[in-house]
């Protein structure tokens, strides 16, 4: 397990290598609020160096949540970048809303879209995104899988947080359908000729693809 080979202090010390200023956590707060959970501090590093390294302009964000994920992403895409974030309940967008004004992130960098994800994705343009970063319902993992590689350019990343879920998915024995979808979609991504993966023990599991 990556926890005997690192260790719980080594896994820590990543987990808070990069610290979060006042405004992300201030989104935490409202995430625990309002009962979701956003990707952990390393994970939002993780999004952050993604969206850098391809100087990222146009991202997809599935799951908005109380806009920890976005923050990071943002943070990471280029001065003139749009993050286009899904979410089917309104009360995180607003909260999403309220982090990105804190940070004093300009509105025109930014449209928060409200409704299902499902429904949403097949109505964006093909190949039109430089990142795709999925943390929503995890019923839907395999529809978001086909989506982002439709709507990612060749060069794209695509990442899904929860890739582990809780310890889950490295148990065969766990047989709950959320596990289950996660894991057969962890393989169909590690499997699809069009992607080049990587799985990365980074908080929940964090599944990064590129698009050839």
């Amino acid at each position: 397990m990556v926890e005997a080979m690192l260790g719980v202090h080594s896994l820590a010390y990543a987990e808070s290598f990069q610290p979060e200023d006042e405004v992300l956590v201030a989104a935490r707060a409202r995430a625990a609020e309002l009962g979701c959970v956003p990707i952990g501090p390393a994970g939002g590093a993780t999004l952050r160096l993604l969206a850098a390294t391809i100087s990222a302009r146009a991202v997809v964000e599935v799951g908005t949540g109380s806009g920890v994920s976005g923050l990071w992403l943002l943070s990471g895409m280029r001065p003139d970048g749009v993050l286009t974030t899904v979410d089917v309940e309104s009360e995180h967008q607003r909260a999403a809303r309220e982090a990105f004004t804190d940070a004093g992130i300009a509105t025109t960098r930014y449209r928060v879209i409200n409704g299902s994800a499902v429904e949403v994705l097949p109505r964006l343009t093909d190949g039109a995104y430089d990142l795709v970063f999925v943390d929503a319902d995890k019923s839907a993992y395999t529809t978001y899988h086909e989506q982002a590689v439709r709507l990612l350019r060749p060069g794209g990343i695509v990442a899904f947080d929860n890739a582990l879920w809780h310890d889950r998915v490295a148990d065969n024995t766990a047989r709950d359908a959320d596990t289950v979808t996660i894991r057969e979609m962890g393989k169909a991504v590690r499997d699809d000729p069009r992607l080049v993966s990587a799985m990365l023990p980074v908080g929940d599991g964090l599944l990064a693809a590129v698009k050839l």
